[in-house]
């Protein structure tokens, strides 16, 4: 049986989608992602090369996907030891934003062999922060009568990417060091945070928002969309890593290199806000189809088009779907999965870490045997491009053969 729907609390359910936006902000927009308009100081300090960058890349993205795989087998792992799970979604979200920042700090530090294991950590307190803000705050707003205000905790990673990106540019301009630039990205952490923190407080049980049956959905549906999602992993994990890097090479000396970046995550915070407009009825395996054929003519763009209006649009149609397919895809997660949708993003979360392993793993390899960086970041590339639109395929298929 359905409980009543509660009437809407405008209020409350503004105040906790502004939590997870200032969450993610930080765990993704910095926690993950501020390591690629560092990349380019890095490389030019000296402090690392590119097979090494990869690696540091890769580190991140294997944490990630554990951390994503720790949060789906929780719920099995406190059944087995004959314990009810506990609430504590929030305090999760605090440790995890806590170690983002200890770790970035970290990263200032000149111990070079300790690097990857700071981003192996980084990745599993940023997958951390993720599965339990987007699980609490989509089952609050459910139950505040407010879920199209989902989009709005999806601006985060946007919005810390733009501004971590930013600050990168104004760091390269007055000629700072790379560990300089790491300290300052902890600085903005705590300011998040401290924005943030008074409003983790409270939680909601593993699913959260109005209890509903579990839709009737065999393992092999399910499976096929977690394939699909775990492929926008892997096709956008290799422009949104080597970027900046990419054009440098293809654009040398050229002043507006240091904005393809912010650019992208202008495009992420604006695709985030879109959604709000979007009905709520719409099939949501649909959109993602759409957003998967943005972003894989975003990557092409790279190849086809390496000129600053090429890199420019190509960074827009990358960002603008990127935290709209996460979205979309939880949405559909909740609705496939309402009484155990805590286990199910998670499982989805690790799928998509998997692909971004692959990512950076694939251009080192490829690196490694092209004749020249070009040759191997253009093969990579059109690779990306190509499991975007395996991806759009097994949605479309999906959507045919069990209508939502």
């Amino acid at each position: 049986m359905s409980s009543p729907p509660r009437a809407p609390d405008r209020q409350a359910a503004v105040a906790t989608a502004l939590a997870g936006l200032l969450c993610l902000a930080t765990a993704m927009g910095i926690g993950r992602f501020a390591f690629t308009p560092l990349l380019p100081m890095m490389l030019a300090d000296g402090v690392v090369d590119l097979r090494g960058a990869s690696t540091l890349a890769t580190a991140n993205y294997v944490g990630y996907w554990l951390g994503a795989l720790a949060c789906a087998l929780q719920p099995w792992l406190w059944r087995r030891l004959g314990r009810s799970q506990p609430l504590l979604q929030t305090r999760a979200i605090r440790i995890g934003l806590v170690a983002t920042l200890l770790l970035t700090a970290g990263m200032a530090l000149p111990w070079p062999a300790a690097w990857p294991w700071w981003r192996f950590m980084a990745g599993l307190a940023s997958a951390l922060v993720f599965v339990y803000t987007s699980g609490w705050c989509l089952a609050r707003l459910t139950s505040l009568g407010s879920p199209a205000l989902a989009g709005v905790i999806y601006v985060g990673p946007g919005l810390g990417i733009s501004v971590s990106g930013l600050a990168a540019s104004a760091m390269v301009a007055h000629g700072w060091l790379a560990w300089q630039g790491w300290l300052a990205m902890a600085a903005l952490a705590v300011l998040l945070m401290a924005l943030v923190w008074p409003r983790l407080h409270g939680s909601v049980g593993v699913t959260g928002g109005v209890a509903q049956a579990d839709a009737p959905t065999r393992r092999g549906a399910l499976a096929a969309f977690a394939l699909a999602y775990g492929l926008a992993g892997y096709g956008y994990i290799v422009t949104a890593t080597f970027l900046p890097v990419i054009a440098r090479q293809a654009l040398p000396g050229s002043v507006w290199l240091d904005l393809f970046w912010p650019l992208f995550g202008l495009g992420v915070s604006v695709g985030a806000l879109l959604t709000l407009r979007l009905p709520m009825h719409w099939d949501r395996r649909h959109l993602l189809a759409g957003c998967y054929a943005m972003q894989a003519l975003g990557v092409a763009l790279s190849v086809v088009l390496p000129t600053l209006a090429g890199f420019a649009l190509g960074s827009l149609l990358l960002g603008l779907p990127f935290t709209a397919i996460t979205l979309f895809a939880l949405q559909e997660a909740r609705r496939l999965r309402p009484h155990g949708a805590a286990a199910f993003i998670g499982l989805l979360t690790a799928s998509y870490g998997l692909g971004q392993i692959a990512g950076p793993l694939l251009v080192a390899a490829v690196l490694a045997r092209s004749a020249t960086p070009h040759e191997g970041f253009t093969v990579s590339l059109m690779s990306a491009a190509g499991a975007l639109l395996a991806g759009l395929a097994i949605y479309l298929v999906l959507a045919r053969r069990r209508p939502a």
